[in-house]
């Protein structure tokens, strides 16, 4: 299988979820091994930052990639929806700290990425063939990939709110899968957890039109699946294992998160790597 790249340049504008700033990002064709390279265009030098594990220095509510003044985080979204749409190499332009945070899903990703097209290129993809399982383990959460001939996702979900409970998805991760079950699922909040996280400089952006907002007892927004929430969370897992590049293997997950996502990205490098 050719590596590919965006066929033209594209972009997108909105605001981050986190940051609350106005950012833009511009999509463009990338040389072959190059993978996915944002740009921080509003710094001096437009210094740059590889979307691969070995980048990550943060993963709470968010995933973060770092590399000197280089920083970018909530890059997740946007990386599932490059891993899904098939987009190998690509360089992103962005003038803040944080992609837009869209509709709070990876489908205006998706739309933007169908728009631009993509190009096969003169080199060979590189897949990452998981040989034996590796597994991530913190107190009651866990994630583990297994050898596996394709790319599935099993997750389980466990929230105490009421309409919550346990959710459960299975999903084979191809292209039409992912943008039919999976890309349009949005992240969730909840009302409790809004002035804490603004003290913390967080969800600066965040409103019913981006996040499936829950109180002690409601949902507030409409959902889209009745199962929303693990379908996002599988949508995380894709954008975090896209750290690592293609992958061959079949990953089971328990109330995982970014920071056990991207431990297990680490992970499989390192295993491929001895």
């Amino acid at each position: 299988m050719q590596q590919t790249t965006v066929a033209k340049t594209v972009t997108y504008t909105g605001i981050g979820l986190h940051s609350g700033k106005s950012v833009t990002i511009t999509l463009h064709p990338a040389p072959i091994n190059s993978g996915i390279i944002f740009a921080r265009t509003d710094l001096p030098g437009i210094p740059q930052v590889a979307a691969v594990a070995g980048n990550v220095t943060n993963a709470m509510r968010a995933t973060t990639l770092e590399s000197g003044v280089a920083k970018v985080f909530t890059v997740e979204h946007l990386l599932a929806a490059f891993y899904a749409m098939g987009i190998d190499n690509c360089l992103i332009e962005i003038n803040s700290v944080e992609p837009p945070v869209a509709d709070g899903s990876s489908l205006p990703f998706v739309r933007l990425l169908e728009e631009a097209g993509s190009v096969e290129q003169e080199a060979l993809r590189n897949i990452i063939d998981v040989k034996e399982a590796q597994t991530i383990r913190v107190n009651d959460s866990f994630i583990t990939i297994v050898p596996y001939d394709g790319f599935r996702i099993t997750f389980t979900s466990i929230n105490p709110h009421p309409m919550l409970g346990v959710q459960f998805g299975d999903y084979e991760i191809n292209t039409e899968t992912f943008v039919k079950e999976i890309a349009s699922a949005r992240t969730i909040g909840f009302m409790h957890e809004v002035k804490l996280l603004q003290d913390q400089g967080l969800a600066l952006g965040g409103s019913l039109e981006n996040v499936v907002v829950y109180d002690d007892e409601t949902v507030l927004t409409p959902l889209r699946f009745s199962d929303e929430l693990v379908r996002h969370k599988i949508l995380d897992v894709v954008g975090d294992l896209a750290l690592v590049g293609r992958i061959k293997g079949h990953v089971i997950a328990v109330k995982s998160s970014h920071a056990i996502n991207t431990a297990l990205a680490k992970k499989i490098i390192e295993s491929c790597s001895k």
